[in-house]
């Protein structure tokens, strides 16, 4: 079992656009996306924690103006995240 640091770094170094990266737009909405996948495993056995539920949405719009940013920018760096993380279809 992987520490949640380790999990972490893993997430980095998969989308970080070059060696020292660890903040920019595509690692900030990977690693947000990755909370909140897990945060939605926590959901579907603990459905009334609603304190947890407004952190995931916070993280949800925090992704989403992520994104919007990444689009105006780079807009073909905004479709290859998309397709990689699978977050539309």
């Amino acid at each position: 079992m992987t520490t949640a640091m380790e999990e972490k770094a893993q997430v980095i170094s998969a989308y970080r656009t070059h060696e020292k990266d660890t903040g920019s737009a595509e690692v900030q909405i990977a690693l947000l996306t990755h909370k909140i996948k897990a945060l939605t495993e926590h959901f579907k056995t603990h459905k009334k924690d609603h304190h947890s539920r407004r952190g995931l949405l916070t993280m949800v719009g925090k992704r989403r103006s992520l994104l919007r940013y990444l689009k105006g920018i780079n807009p073909q760096g905004h479709a290859d995240l998309l397709k990689k993380l699978e977050l539309r279809k």
